[in-house]
């Protein structure tokens, strides 16, 4: 049985990794900022009043975890606008740096030090925050932000390779959410089921790998 951490897990996707990971036997700790009826009928330990946006929150994650370590921490809070050129909301912008990119880093800053060898450091990032792939434009706050959470990332896996954490970041599909208007091609289960089993394969040889949820590694 793993200790799991995970934000953002109120709704969508995070909530569907909480009911499959709790399902199977992990301890599963759920942190979110408002919790629904949904997410405490899932068993897990929820932790409201966690908002990744801002610094105050890494306190607040170190009191979450408590005295354990977590085997698995996942990144998952994150906020979408679609800004283009001509149409910029500079206060959108920044809620996405400090929600996309900031906010992993925030829970690297509060968790990383407890984590053991062997541990597993997961960020829920967007293929849409790599440059190689990027032929449509707009969407110039999610993009942004996605990109830089991904150097966090692959700086992360850097930095931890020592103890033995290995880092992954991970692209869910284009999944049908709230945030997304329900609009996407698979629903948030089947993203969390296939999240998981990259989760699982994750070994130190693949830390600070950028990956699709169906097992595709994506360009930076």
């Amino acid at each position: 049985m793993a200790t799991v951490f995970i934000t953002g897990s109120n709704r969508g996707i995070g909530l569907e990794l909480v009911r499959a990971l709790q399902g199977r036997g992990d301890r599963v700790i759920a942190t979110c900022r408002s919790a629904s009826d949904a997410l405490r009928a899932t068993g897990a330990t929820v932790v409201e009043g966690i908002d990744v946006s801002v610094d105050a929150c890494i306190p607040r994650l170190r009191e979450a975890l408590g005295d354990g370590a977590p085997d698995i921490v996942i990144c998952n809070a994150g906020v979408l606008s679609a800004e283009t050129l001509g149409d910029i909301d500079w206060d959108a912008m920044r809620r996405q740096f400090e929600v996309n990119t900031l906010g992993p880093l925030r829970v690297a800053e509060a968790v990383l030090p407890s984590m053991q060898r062997g541990g597993k450091f997961v960020i829920i990032t967007s293929r849409m925050g790599s440059v190689e792939d990027n032929t449509s434009g707009g969407m110039y706050g999610y993009r942004v932000s996605k990109a830089g959470v991904n150097m966090v990332g692959r700086s992360l896996a850097h930095d931890v390779a020592d103890r033995g954490i290995a880092v992954q970041l991970l692209h869910p599909g284009y999944v049908r959410t709230d945030m997304t208007k329900g609009n996407g091609l698979i629903d948030p289960d089947e993203s969390a089921a296939t999240l998981i089993a990259r989760i699982d394969e994750l070994t130190e040889e693949h830390s600070g790998t950028f990956r699709h949820q169906n097992g595709e590694m994506l360009p930076w």
